[in-house]
């Protein structure tokens, strides 16, 4: 039974004791291009202005013992991480109160045992599921409009279209989502204009739930895959999760129907997905796979009714900033002891990807 929480958006903002008007000591450990990305000038500006001592230090700088050295060295109240910050050790240094990361997935960075001990943890929440639910657009309309078909036809043998040629429209559309945390609830959002019918497949899409966003919920895996033109495959990676999505589900969507995953590779059994999209009957669009990177001799690779890209789902490198803003709101919460959002708790920590 997969938990209702690994579909939904993040738990209830969590307060915290009011603190000194700033922060003491503040570490940010990113690389030269996590700092440009995540730190414009501005927003590098605010960042300073939250902390009576600021260090910015290259996160790709250390071995693991210079990490730990240097972290117990300049002992930080605050420590500002992402993709590239090293592991925390297991014992933390004794200042250490609040790691705000500014992307997504903390398990590589702590340990469940560090939220227990009380170290407060967040991410980055709902701040680029905006730009994440624009990609599954971007995928759903290029599978409709054949896009992958006509590059290459048109890069590589001169074609042109035809009397012939179909094309189809996202207008009016029946959409299935798997899964309905942040991204998949923006993605209606940003489907609005289409007119499109959408209903979802997940464990906490009540009644309440249909009624505020406007969706229905599909009453089994297998009835999302039927019922509709497009599949978005949103569900987390989790054990109950793993190859969910089967070669029998993909073939219950109808031939010219789309089928779009934005979220974990390993959700889709992937040579079920294979062996259907070799058939050239259904339309893919695939952002994320079980190995990344996909391997040069893939042989979805080639395959003119698949859209493929490498994990670029979001955020784009323009919108990490979005990141930052949530960050330095969530930095103010916790100087006021006000609540902060996307609190990693154990059990988020337990149901993330």
């Amino acid at each position: 039974m997969i938990p209702p929480s690994a579909f939904s958006s993040s738990p209830a903002p969590v307060a915290v004791r009011p603190r000194a008007p700033r922060v003491q000591r503040l570490l940010v450990v990113l690389t030269p291009i996590e700092q440009r990305d995540f730190l414009p000038d501005e927003l590098e500006t605010s960042l300073r202005a939250c902390a009576s001592h600021t260090i910015i230090v290259d996160a790709s700088a250390f071995t693991e013992e210079q990490w730990r050295d240097y972290l117990f060295e300049h002992d930080p109240e605050v420590l500002i991480a992402c993709w590239k910050t090293p592991p925390l050790p297991a014992r933390l240094p004794p200042s250490l109160r609040y790691v705000c990361y500014l992307a997504g997935t903390v398990k590589k960075l702590v340990t469940r045992a560090h939220i227990e001990s009380g170290l407060l943890v967040t991410n980055w929440g709902g701040a680029i599921s905006r730009v994440v639910a624009e990609w599954a657009v971007f995928h759903i309309l290029s599978c409709l409009r054949r896009a992958t078909y006509w590059t290459l036809a048109m890069h590589t043998e001169g074609a042109w279209k035809s009397p012939c040629t179909e094309t189809a429209s996202l207008f009016g559309r029946r959409v299935g989502i798997h899964g309905f945390g942040m991204v998949a609830r923006e993605l209606v959002s940003l489907l609005q204009p289409f007119g499109t019918q959408i209903s979802v497949f997940a464990p906490d899409v009540n009644a309440a739930v249909e009624k505020h966003w406007g969706v229905r919920a599909a009453p089994s895996l297998d009835a999302l895959f039927r019922d509709n033109d497009i599949i978005v495959e949103l569900a987390p990676l989790i054990p109950a999760t793993i190859n969910s999505v089967t070669e029998r589900h993909l073939r219950l969507i109808r031939p010219g129907g789309v089928f779009v995953n934005i979220g974990r590779g390993a959700v889709v059994e992937q040579e079920g997905l294979l062996r259907v999209a070799r058939e050239g009957k259904v339309l893919f669009g695939i952002d994320v796979f079980v190995e990344e990177p996909l391997p040069a001799e893939s042989p979805l690779r080639g395959l003119r009714n698949v859209c493929l890209t490498p994990h670029l789902a979001g955020p784009t490198t323009d919108r990490r900033r979005d990141a930052t803003d949530f960050a330095l709101r969530n930095l103010a919460a916790y100087l006021a002891g006000t609540p902060l959002e996307a609190v990693i708790t154990t059990e988020v920590y337990d149901a993330s990807t």
